[in-house]
């Protein structure tokens, strides 16, 4: 289980479910506020100076996601559905939009962590101010209003869900960069990984239904559903292990020219890898920077924080392949992969495109993710820090090929079958 469980919450509202407007009131209200409350227990154990910090143009201050969370909520529900609200600041729509060019201009996102102000405490007062007028809309809302509302709201629960988990990967890269070593939480683990059961998963080739069917809550890049073929392949049921990494690396993994893709190899060059992103030796020996602090490489512990490049040239060094996305998502819900939520998320050679039939939602918001349909691969199930209630089968996370600061891991694919 990931060590950010305890506030585990369903987002959604059945539309099926009979009720009056106080009962679905109440309901988005304390879905709105365990979901708020969930991103302030995820910062609190972080300083002011922690929140502020950018370790990098990929990743965005502490302080920042609070806030951008909370303009989202003003941004795309208070502001067109509540007559008569004032915005906190005139100045935080430019400061904290991220990526909506059709909300308006935004302050440049590698400069974030330039932002000194507003500080900490008034990002805070913010965070008040919005969840004050959130929980008013609520409860002044009439049944009509409250069902138009409620696919806005999971959209910006699920979406701070989203960052809460970019919280911690993002303070972890900054921590990572401590020669000194800080720990977000000293008692902190990864999960323990499963290793029982047969090694291997063989799927026959068959058309099966991909992507999500019905009107449960999902993001537009996982509709339509639609047919593919698959198989036959064998996938590994357990993830790469730190041991099998170990393996890679003595043989000279990284050195190795022909096991990799000609971007990856020079992105390694460049970078200078050796080892999995947040790995350091101390006294000749290789520890992993987490959330816990430095730590010693555990072998049985599934690999995190490598790259697409890196899970491919591993792939290739391992005489297999990287699964697709759909082959994924077909052994997933029979429920032949170990581990397939709650540790790492898994790289596929599926690139990040549109479904068949795609269409964006209509207005700001169809910028969610259409727009990043290029030039990135896909990544399926979840990880340590992806907060519960956050996933599903047909989940569809995308990073580029050379970003490893998140949790990242991989199985492998087998076509000789």
């Amino acid at each position: 289980m990931s060590n950010f469980s305890s506030a585990a919450v369903s987002v959604a509202v059945s539309p099926e479910s009979p009720s009056t407007p106080s009962a679905l009131a109440t309901r988005l209200a304390e879905a709105y506020r365990t979901v708020r409350d969930e991103t302030e227990r995820r910062a609190a154990p972080l300083s002011a100076e922690d929140q502020v910090v950018q370790s990098m143009p990929d990743a965005s201050p502490a302080k920042w996601h609070r806030a951008h969370t909370t303009w989202f909520f003003e941004q795309f529900l208070l502001g067109p559905h509540q007559p008569g609200y004032r915005v906190f600041h005139p100045d935080y729509a430019y400061l904290f939009n991220s990526y909506y060019v059709s909300a308006g201009p935004r302050h440049t996102r590698a400069a974030r962590g330039l932002l000194t102000r507003p500080g900490v405490e008034e990002v805070a007062a913010y965070r008040r101010h919005v969840d004050a007028a959130m929980l008013a809309l609520f409860a002044e809302s009439d049944e009509a209003k409250l069902r138009q509302l409620e696919p806005l709201v999971e959209v910006g629960l699920n979406h701070e869900q989203q960052h809460q988990e970019l919280m911690l990967t993002d303070i972890l890269h900054a921590f990572a960069q401590n020669p000194i070593p800080p720990a977000y939480d000293p008692t902190w683990r990864l999960p323990a990984a499963e290793h029982s059961g047969d090694a291997l998963v063989d799927l026959p080739e068959g058309i099966h239904a991909i992507g999500h069917a019905g009107d449960s809550f999902h993001f537009d890049n996982e509709k339509p559903a639609h047919r593919a073929l698959v198989g036959p392949v064998t996938l590994a049921r357990h993830l790469v292990t730190n041991a099998e990494w170990l393996a890679f690396m003595a043989d000279g993994g990284y050195r190795t020219p022909t096991l990799w893709l000609m971007d990856g190899f020079a992105c390694a060059e460049r970078e200078g890898w050796e080892a999995p992103g947040h790995w350091r030796q101390v006294d000749g020996e290789w520890r992993i920077m987490t959330l816990g602090g430095l730590q010693r490489i555990d072998p049985d512990a599934p690999v995190c924080h490598v790259s697409y490049y890196e899970a491919d040239a591993f792939a290739r060094w391992s005489g297999k392949h990287l699964p697709t996305e759909m082959e994924w998502e077909v052994a997933a819900r029979a429920g032949q992969l170990a581990d397939a939520f709650g540790i790492v998320w898994q790289w596929t050679r599926s690139a990040y495109a549109p479904y068949p039939g795609y269409k964006a939602i209509e207005g700001a918001l169809g910028e969610y993710n259409g727009k990043f349909m290029v030039n990135q691969l896909v990544l399926r199930g979840s990880s340590c820090v992806t907060p519960d209630g956050h996933s599903r089968l047909t989940y569809r996370n995308f990073f580029y090929p050379h970003h490893r600061w998140q949790f990242t891991g991989l199985r492998l694919a087998d076509y000789d079958v």
